[in-house]
């Protein structure tokens, strides 16, 4: 059996793993000439590499197991530093890098990769998944396993967890699919992975008027940055993700102003359109005026950056309070769905709002079916013979 090789400050302990930065490339420590145990630093647990030369100049790699970043070791999926190093001498051994087993975490990858291409939205489902599963090979996933994982994520809504299950086989079958020994593993995750029923009830908070514009006052209260993000979510229904990506080009002025808001990452394939013309008042344009540069972006923070993602959740929460409102109730997709009810009781064509809010007409009538029966209702009434 080799000898174990001196442990390296950075790969024998998790502590120290973890300060490591999130990175594509792994980090080699060498075990003997030719050969090199990586660590991988992922959001959820790394991963151990081993790199073998072939001999003429160039090398194999491959992934050998999840480390304890987070759980305990198992001694086969999960392993420790030294039980990475017997793995990776192992499989130098028996040198078949080419002929590993595709596992869900592969599978994900190839899936994560393919959907960049093609410009669509990847889900956070490796974020969910256990390194045990991960790491498990596809061939020898069962119904009951994926059952299990399922079953698990009490957590979340049973719509999310549909979403989630969606990519999951998204990702199982595009792997298949180039995988055709894999064809007859697909019963697996169509047993395992059955969607949960009742899932597609909706529960949207409408807001009204009165409170939608309380919610605007409080934002500006607490800071005039936060204002303005808030104020275009309530004048657009637009999305965070699109809102924290306007660039300070993206306002037009005129007699009557509009942004040009980015489309989002939803739905599938390469959009065409990339931007929608979102109408706002000419208060909240002379608002958002600045001297920043065309490509800066259009709303900044109190430091002067930029918004990321989720950067609003907090300040949001401070912002309902203020208003009167319960924090655990209204968030800020709430904008959302009051802008949807006010354009149709305003009359708005279904055809035009689901342009203005980057989604279709069909996904309108199923989020919002009650709503717009109702309207539907006090339409008819209006048209019936007196």
């Amino acid at each position: 059996m080799p000898r174990k090789a001196k442990a390296h400050v950075t790969l024998a302990a998790a502590k120290d793993r973890l300060t490591l930065p999130v990175a594509k490339k792994p980090v080699f420590f060498k075990l003997q000439p030719g050969l090199a145990l990586g660590y991988r630093r992922n959001q959820t647990a790394g991963t151990w590499v081993v790199r073998k030369s072939d001999g003429e100049g160039g090398h194999w790699t491959k992934a050998i197991g999840y480390a304890d970043d987070f759980a305990v070791a198992d001694g086969e999926n999960i392993l420790t530093f030294w039980q990475a190093q017997q793995a990776a001498h192992k499989a130098a051994e028996d040198g078949k890098a080419k002929e590993a087993p595709i596992t869900v975490a592969d599978a994900l990858t190839a899936y994560e990769a393919d959907l960049q291409k093609r410009g669509g939205a990847i889900k956070p489902v490796r974020m969910r998944l256990p390194p045990s599963l991960l790491a498990k090979p596809v061939s020898e996933l069962e119904p009951d396993q994926l059952r299990k994982w399922r079953d698990s994520l009490t957590d979340i809504t049973p719509a999310t967890v549909n979403r989630l299950m969606t990519a999951l086989k998204a990702a199982l079958n595009y792997i298949a699919d180039l995988n055709p020994r894999l064809l007859p593993e697909r019963n697996a995750w169509r047993v395992g992975l059955r969607s949960l029923a009742d899932a597609t009830e909706t529960n949207n908070v409408i807001l009204s008027d009165e409170e939608v514009n309380r919610i605007v006052k409080a934002a500006y209260e607490y800071s005039r940055e936060f204002g303005l993000y808030v104020e275009i979510a309530a004048m657009t229904g637009a999305r965070t993700s699109q809102i924290r990506k306007l660039k300070v080009r993206d306002l037009k002025d005129g007699a009557a102003p509009y942004l040009m808001m980015p489309v989002s990452a939803k739905g599938r394939g390469q959009k065409k359109i990339l931007f929608r013309q979102n109408p706002i008042s000419r208060e909240l344009a002379e608002k958002l005026k600045t001297n920043r540069e065309p490509t800066e972006p259009l709303l900044v923070k109190r430091s002067g950056q930029g918004w990321q993602l989720r950067d609003h959740s907090a300040p949001f929460k401070r912002v309902v309070v203020l208003a009167g409102l319960a924090p655990d109730v209204v968030t800020m997709y709430a904008l959302r769905h009051s802008f949807v009810v006010r354009a149709t009781l305003k009359g708005v064509p279904l055809r035009l709002i689901a342009a203005a809010l980057d989604t279709s007409v069909t996904m309108l009538e199923r989020t919002y079916s009650q709503q717009i029966d109702q309207h539907g209702d006090a339409m008819l009434r209006g048209a019936m013979l007196a």
